[in-house]
């Protein structure tokens, strides 16, 4: 006999170069969660998965803040499997990493083998749609960035560091008719060993976003303070409502940039080739923004690192600033 479905596709609500994101519905409790699929018999695809997999399962307790895994499901051919630290041994599992650090396709992965992710569904789209379709309001801005501030910091003291953070990764849940901030897809994100500080360890493998990547990624030589300068762009952008299209999709999208001729250069692209340059902030209206969140901006979009505010410093800071008046949106 047949066993049931656990879940229902309803619709797809998204796609990338690496997988399809659907609404579903668990059939027992009517549930809404989305689904993230990602064909596996490729070894790129297999490492993002698996990254994305290691880090939302190393997180110990759940932040209101971060997309919430329900479970990870491997389809091989016809045969659906839970995949868990209780299945770390399984034969699936081990094929699975073999297929990613060995960089081959298994023959005993079937052509149709894919993982899924059931996740929490979040009903307000991405950050970047929803805040485009809105006038600008300082107290959601207020209400964004220290949600995001905490949850940055809660990921950093669970030694995961994104190396992807921008609004186009960060969803928006509804409670109660406050929206909620959700980061979400950790397939760049890095789980570090150990229980020292996040910020000491190194990375050396440039990955992310060009507008959003600090000026050490670009180098190949940084730490965790990368998704601090990554999250400069995105608070910046969003008070001042700056955007630019993407060159591909042609899509409107938040981020900051140095305009030089016709051409936009990603900021940390433009520091590392100017250390010294002094970053007009703000940079549409001196009163779209107060003094301490002005400052607050620098801090985290520093060239040096060193310098630069932690996720810690950051929660902290974050409490203490006042974040100007409600403006009229302006569009690069």
């Amino acid at each position: 006999m047949a066993t049931e479905a656990k879940y229902s596709i309803i619709r797809e609500v998204g796609r990338g170069n690496y997988g399809v994101v659907y609404e579903a519905i668990v059939n027992q409790t009517r549930n809404k969660v989305a689904v993230k699929r990602m064909q596996c018999n490729v070894p790129e695809n297999v490492e993002l998965a698996l990254q994305e997999f290691w880090a939302l399962q190393s997180i110990q307790r759940q932040h209101e803040n971060v997309i919430q895994l329900e479970e990870c499901i491997l389809q091989n051919g016809q045969v659906f499997q839970p995949i868990s630290h209780r299945y770390k041994k399984s034969n699936s599992h081990l094929l699975l990493i073999e297929t990613c650090l060995k960089g081959r396709r298994c023959m005993a992965l079937q052509s149709a083998c894919f993982l899924y992710f059931v996740m929490e569904f979040c009903d307000g789209g991405n950050m970047n749609e929803y805040l485009l379709s809105r006038s600008p309001d300082a107290q959601l801005n207020s209400s964004f960035m220290r949600q995001l501030s905490s949850a940055v910091a809660f990921l950093h003291r669970n030694q995961i560091v994104h190396r992807d953070l921008k609004s186009d990764n960060i969803l928006i849940s509804h409670h109660r008719g406050s929206p909620i901030v959700k980061v979400a897809d950790f397939g760049l994100s890095k789980v570090c060993q150990g229980k020292g500080n996040v910020n000491e360890h190194c990375f050396s493998s440039a990955c992310g976003s060009n507008f959003y990547m600090a000026p050490e990624v670009w180098e190949c030589h940084y730490t965790a303070k990368a998704d601090i300068f990554a999250l400069g762009v995105i608070f910046w952008a969003m008070v001042e409502r700056i955007t630019f299209r993407d060159g591909d999709t042609g899509k409107e999208l938040l981020g900051t940039y140095i305009r030089q001729g016709k051409q936009f250069i990603p900021l940390g692209e433009a520091l590392l080739e100017n250390p010294t340059m002094k970053l007009q902030i703000p940079l549409k209206n001196k009163e779209s923004m107060s003094p301490g969140l002005c400052k607050l901006l620098h801090d985290m979009l520093a060239f040096n690192p060193k310098e630069r505010l932690d996720a810690f410093q950051l929660e902290d800071r974050i409490r203490q600033i006042s974040y100007g008046q409600k403006r009229q949106r302006s569009v690069s």
